[in-house]
Parts: C-alpha cells; sequence; structure tokens
C-alpha cells in the first residue's frame, strides 16, 4: 500500500520508542523482586503521578449517572470556556473572552487545529531546538517545514528576538514557541517574549504559544501568560498538566477572534466536539477544593524539583539552567557517554531507572543531553538518585 509522502517527514516518537523498550525491560529478571531484581523506576514519561482530585471524579460520575454524554458544541461547553475567562483573569491578571476560547480534544488536537488553520505547504515555522517533538510534526502534517534554532543555556534553551529576526526568510510564516518548555522546564522572560511577538507581528506572521506547563510555574518571574502581549497571540493549553487530567483528553485554544469561525469549522469536521464528559467534570477544577489540592501538588513538584536537580549536578550529571516550572530536567551525561542514547539504555538494563535521550527533542547536542521527569513520587525520585550513585561512581 502506498503511504503518503508525509509520513516521509513525520519521524518515530522516540520518547515512547524508549518507554517501550523500559516496559519490556520492567518485565526481566532484572527487575523481578522474585528473581533477585528490583522493580524499573520510570522517569521517562512527561505525566503527573496524580490523578484528577475528588470534586473532579465526582463531578464525572455525576455526569454519567445523568446521561449528560451527548455532543457538544465543537467550541466547547459555553460554563467552561466562561470558567476559563474567569481563571485567566483571576490567575495571570488577563482579559480573555469567553469567545476565543475553543476547547479541544486535548493540546494535540489544539496543535493541530491551528497549524491546520495557518500554515500551507512549504510554510517555514520558527522554533526552539530543543523542543517538544510533536510539535514540529503537527507542522509537517500540515505540510509545512519546521525550522529549528538551536537554543544554548545562555539563553535558557529558548529563542530570542534576534534568533527570530535572524532567521526570518522570504518562507516564513511564524513562530510556535513553548513556555515552560518540554525537555528543559524553561521559560521564555516576560520582555522577551514581548519582543519576539512584536518582530513576528512586524513581518506579518503567527505567534503560537504553548502554555500546557504555564499553571506550574515555580517562579513568579516567569509565571505570565503570552498572551498579555496582543489578542494575535494563539495559545495552547491542556487539563493534563496542573490539572491532572492526561487521559481524559481535554485542551484549549485561545484564538485571536477572527479565528475563531475558521478553526470552528475544521474542529466540527475533525472530531465534532471534545469528550461531554471530560468537559463537564473539567468545571469542577476550578473549585476552591480542587484548586488548593492542585497548588499543593504545585508545591510538591516544586520540593521534588530542589531534590532532584542538586543530586544529579553530585552525580556528574549537570543541569545547567534551573526548570522554572513544568516537571522535567535537561541534564548534561557528557561526562559518563558519548552518546545520550546509549546512556539511558545503559542506565535502563543497570539500575533499572528508565530516562529519556535528546534525541526526540531535536539534532542540536542531542547526544550530549537527558530528560528526567520528576512527575514521580520523592519516595522513587530518592530511590533512583541511590541507584544511579551506584552506577555512576563505578563508572568514573
Amino acid at each position: 500500500m502506498k503511504l503518503a509522502a508525509r509520513l516521509d517527514r513525520i519521524e518515530p516518537f522516540y520518547v515512547m520508542e524508549c518507554a517501550k523498550a523500559a516496559v519490556e525491560l520492567s518485565h526481566s529478571a532484572a527487575c523481578d523482586p522474585a528473581r533477585g531484581g528490583r522493580p524499573m523506576i520510570f522517569l521517562n514519561i512527561g505525566e503527573p503521578d496524580f490523578t484528577a482530585p475528588p470534586r473532579v471524579l465526582q463531578a464525572a460520575q455525576d455526569c454519567l449517572a445523568r446521561g449528560r454524554t451527548q455532543y457538544t458544541a465543537a467550541t466547547g461547553l459555553p460554563a467552561l470556556r466562561e470558567r476559563l475567562s474567569r481563571w485567566y483573569a483571576e490567575r495571570f491578571d488577563v482579559d480573555v473572552p469567553p469567545g476565543r476560547i475553543v476547547l479541544t480534544a486535548g493540546a494535540s488536537a489544539a496543535l493541530q487545529l491551528a497549524c491546520l488553520a495557518l500554515v500551507e505547504r512549504g510554510d517555514e515555522v520558527l522554533m526552539p531546538d530543543p523542543s517538544y517533538p510533536c510539535n514540529r510534526h503537527f507542522v509537517a502534517a500540515a505540510d509545512g517545514v519546521a525550522r529549528l534554532l538551536p537554543a544554548s543555556p545562555a539563553q535558557r534553551f529558548q529563542p530570542d528576538a534576534p534568533a527570530v529576526e535572524a532567521a526570518w526568510t522570504p518562507a516564513t510564516r511564524g513562530v510556535l514557541l513553548a513556555s515552560p518548555s518540554n525537555p528543559t522546564g524553561t521559560s521564555i522572560a516576560f520582555d522577551e517574549m514581548a519582543r519576539i511577538v512584536d518582530a513576528v507581528r512586524r513581518r506579518g506572521g503567527f505567534t503560537i504559544v504553548d502554555e500546557i506547563y504555564l499553571g506550574l510555574s515555580f517562579d513568579a518571574a516567569f509565571g505570565r501568560s503570552a498572551l498579555a502581549h496582543g489578542n494575535d497571540v494563539i495559545s495552547i493549553n491542556s487539563f493534563s498538566k496542573y490539572f491532572s487530567m492526561t487521559g481524559w483528553r481535554l485542551g484549549w485554544l485561545v484564538l485571536p477572534p477572527e479565528l475563531v469561525a475558521p478553526v470552528e469549522r475544521l474542529a466540527q469536521n475533525l472530531y465534532i466536539c471534545p469528550s461531554s464528559v471530560a468537559q463537564q467534570a473539567a468545571l469542577a477544577c476550578f473549585e476552591p477544593e480542587s484548586i488548593a489540592e492542585y497548588e499543593r501538588r504545585r508545591s510538591e513538584f516544586r520540593a521534588r524539583r530542589d531534590f532532584l536537580v542538586p543530586a544529579l549536578e553530585s552525580l556528574g550529571l549537570r543541569v545547567p539552567v534551573m526548570p522554572d516550572g513544568a516537571f522535567c530536567a535537561w541534564a548534561d551525561c557528557s561526562a559518563h557517554a558519548d552518546s545520550s542514547w546509549d546512556f539511558c539504555f545503559r542506565v535502563m538494563r543497570e539500575a533499572q531507572v528508565a530516562i529519556t535521550p535528546g534525541r526526540d527533542f531535536g539534532p542540536h547536542a542531542a547526544d550530549r543531553y537527558v530528560r528526567f521527569s520528576y512527575a514521580n513520587s520523592m519516595e522513587q525520585l530518592r530511590d533512583a538518585v541511590h541507584r544511579l550513585q551506584q552506577l555512576l561512581s563505578v563508572s568514573r
């Protein structure tokens, strides 16, 4: 069967390939306590170890019990769009009318809708290297070209306005950024984001900012939404990370007013509407009891970061920029290996700790860096560090 040529531009999702290898290894003798092994510790997947809090679970059960499972509008429940509008005002001091908010089947659907609405064949979209791999593949799926801008530790692994201006060509259509970023956990400074938005605006381009980790910012200097820089900024967000609803597949877009109708038309045809049960349940995310729990969890993620990063540094796994959000750390493994891919598989086999190599996140310094996710319990993190100490003290 002849496949579409666009598939040639979609690379494997190596995060998931490594995850499959880790799961397979977890069934081996090395990870079987009955045969003298120890269970695999998974620090490779960016998924909170917390599930949805009680009020959200109860809201979903109530929705099912009452049979409220029919289609919603493609743009989502009006009540949830209104609640998100208030969330932006309360949390980020940004005025976002409900009519600019489109609920989606996860942030992935939001990214797909934005790219299909804005990117044409051959259009270039600038984004940082390193960055989340699926972002560039959404561009490729729209027949565009993701152009990666190498970003150094001195830049906090993020592009700046001069880099965007220098890379802009007649083929460039816009930028796709993430703040905080996966895999680095670093954000773009508020003033620098303003300069980037202005540079793109002057060239008639679009600015899309993936803000799915914005609720998990630890530093007030970085915890502000790019939406403050104008109604033409497009924000991607999700209930998966801060709100701990990964498998519920519910996200949202904040769009310029003129883009809402075109994106709605795409959504109607691509998936009709997001899950109605997930939307009804998500209304409970904003109840005081739920917010208090989410803030407790955010403090827990920060405590994990504050434990893990110094521990990695002591093992020669330097984290050149302290993550200011999310739950991942971008660590330099070059003191221990020439290949981050080989290093990760060695750590999986010999220490039974699963981490992610840099290959997925862009070619720049990919062999040098690995990603540690601290979306796992403090107990598991301590055990993982102990295992790494045992392994790396031998290798050093």
